[in-house]
């Protein structure tokens, strides 16, 4: 049986939680950690609605993870964008606001009005069974996005249905989801850089902070790594800004690539980047600096090679306070430079 008063206790309790949630991402990947714990699935994805288009926003699978690693089975869920005139269980409930809720997925296959979409499970050898879909709809009846968990598992580990009496405490779950990540959006309007979409400067500089309190109290430790491009004044001179302006893009789509979801990467000014790397030692964001570094020595630009020097610097071991950590991380980027450039330096 469902503990209805704990559930409810525990959703007031999710709810002040999203809302004072301001990175999107972290929201996202909360909102499907919570909804796969309440129904004890396996696996799910949240879907986020971009136009006439569903886009996997966060992927979460503990059988794939455990088999493949973290990278690649996200590699492999992470698709490109679903439009929704092709048959899915995600894109009928973005449009219709139904909820679904199948004990076996594969029983589905082939009704005209919903249809289980069967790629997934083909390149991945998994085996969905029960599927739970829910719609993020806000109190204007705005569809956002869906969540869907998949295989709910019993207490012998064995794939059963979803309980139907979570059809109620999910969509709770996902009203106050749809309510934060619509605010979230509207306050990354504000924390974005426009040309690439990366967070700004005064989101990156506020974020530092906090993270940086956060590893004072807990004891955690805390990364920065500045990013700037080698040469790229002579570039936008050479071929002109709308050049230049391509190369920052490229760039900042490179950075978020091969960057974890819930790594801060920010614009700071110019071709200047900081990625923050939470919850990371000084000697995994050398490794993360140093594959980036490969990462666009290696990229075919349009406009032609490009390079970058990268500078680290890490919490508790070179400062304090963020202040100091950003003050270590622009020394140790100047340090890359005065080396001959195109490398990572530390202090």
């Amino acid at each position: 049986m469902i503990d209805r008063t704990r559930l409810l206790d525990e959703l007031l309790e999710i709810g002040i939680a999203l809302t004072s949630e301001r990175d999107l991402a972290v929201l996202l990947e909360r909102i499907l950690s919570q909804a796969r714990r309440f129904t004890r699935a396996e696996a799910g994805t949240l879907f986020l609605r971009d136009g006439d288009h569903l886009r996997f926003a966060v992927v979460q699978n503990d059988f794939l993870e455990a088999r493949l690693g973290t990278r690649e089975m996200q590699r492999r869920l992470q698709a490109e964008p679903m439009p929704l005139r092709e048959p899915s269980l995600a894109g009928h409930v973005a449009q219709t606001g139904e909820i679904i809720n199948v004990s076996d997925a594969y029983a589905i296959v082939g009704q005209r009005t919903v249809a289980f979409n069967k790629a997934v499970d083909e390149t991945t050898d998994y085996a969905t069974r029960s599927v739970f879909v829910v719609p993020l709809q806000d109190p204007n009846g705005n569809i956002v996005g869906v969540l869907e968990l998949l295989n709910a598992l019993g207490e012998d580990g064995a794939i059963v249905p979803f309980d139907p009496e979570y059809d109620k405490v999910i969509r709770a779950l996902a009203s106050q989801a749809a309510v934060a990540i619509r605010t979230a959006r509207l306050e990354d309007l504000s924390f974005k850089d426009a040309l690439t979409d990366l967070f700004n400067r005064r989101y990156f500089e506020l974020r530092l902070d906090e993270e940086a309190k956060r590893a004072v109290r807990f004891g955690h430790p805390l990364a920065l790594v500045y990013v700037d491009l080698d040469g790229f004044k002579q570039l936008n001179e050479d071929k002109g800004r709308p050049a230049g302006d391509e190369v920052l893009k490229e760039v900042a789509r490179l950075l978020v690539k091969h960057s974890r979801s819930f790594t801060i990467v920010a614009r700071r000014e110019g071709d200047d980047f900081a990625v923050i790397l939470a919850n990371t030692p000084k000697a995994g964001a050398l490794s993360y600096a140093e594959r980036i570094r490969s990462v666009v020595e290696a990229h075919a630009f349009a406009q032609g090679p490009v390079t970058a020097s990268l500078g680290v610097a890490a919490f508790p071991a070179d400062a304090a306070t963020a202040v100091d950590l950003m003050a270590r991380a622009e020394q140790a980027l100047d340090e890359a430079k005065a080396r001959g450039r195109n490398r990572v330096a530390q202090l």
